[in-house]
């Protein structure tokens, strides 16, 4: 795919660039050394993860803007869920303040992409949760969003929440591996937003062409153990 514009080089390269090397039963591990391997790795079943769960276009062409600060009137949005979101959103930040990055954890294109950053990231700057998952949802309704809203990509923070092409800017900010992927995050501002996150929709809106898993994959081998969030244990409200 030929990129026609800045805009297009950053989300090509960070997004279809995320080859879907995965499939139902494993992840594939990519080292830094150029070599890859395929490890057995739990995996977590998705609730309602038969075709795209979680309503996965409801929002995709007018949810709310790319970024947004934390969320202070979430009552409308809480009754999606039946556990204590604020509970889990507040304890993924307890002790480690990592930025959390979202993704759709039964898009085989989304799951590539976790594959890109984790080769991209070797300092770990960065943690990782499925959208669908309850930590997923609790941030999701913490940076005020709808907890069944998995249209775009959000990196979560300590203080805000970024979306669409502001967060692919902010991740590559923050990729160590690649010196050309920091560069690109901080030109990309350049372009337009509206014109990035155009191409961020097209991208978005077809990334199930890609193919779908019914389960999202997880690596527990303690090589990236810590960077993967888990579910804490919550009860119900």
């Amino acid at each position: 795919m030929k990129a026609t514009s800045l805009c297009a080089a950053l989300l090509v390269s960070s997004t279809a660039a995320f080859s879907p090397r995965v499939n139902s039963n494993s992840f594939e591990i990519r080292g830094g050394g150029g070599h890859s391997r395929t490890t057995s790795a739990t995996s977590a079943s998705l609730p309602g993860s038969h075709a795209r769960s979680l309503n996965s276009h409801e929002g995709s062409s007018t949810s709310i803007g790319s970024t947004s600060s934390l969320s202070s009137d979430t009552s409308a949005l809480s009754s999606e869920v039946d556990f204590d979101w604020k509970a889990i959103a507040d304890e993924v930040f307890t002790t480690d303040k990592r930025p959390i990055i979202l993704f759709d954890g039964v898009c085989n294109l989304c799951n590539g992409g976790v594959n890109f950053a984790l080769d991209n990231d070797s300092v770990g700057s960065f943690r990782f949760a499925s959208l669908q998952s309850r930590t997923g949802q609790a941030l999701l309704l913490r940076s005020g969003k709808k907890a069944s809203d998995i249209s775009s990509i959000v990196l979560v923070t300590t203080k805000t929440s970024y979306f669409k092409s502001d967060a692919v800017l902010r991740i590559a900010r923050g990729m160590n591996s690649n010196p050309a992927l920091p560069l690109i995050g901080a030109m990309g501002p350049i372009a337009p937003k509206f014109l990035r996150n155009i191409v961020y929709d097209v991208v978005a809106d077809n990334r199930y062409r890609f193919g779908e898993s019914e389960q999202c994959r997880m690596d527990f081998d303690n090589e990236f153990g810590d960077r993967f969030v888990s579910d804490p244990e919550i009860s119900k409200e």
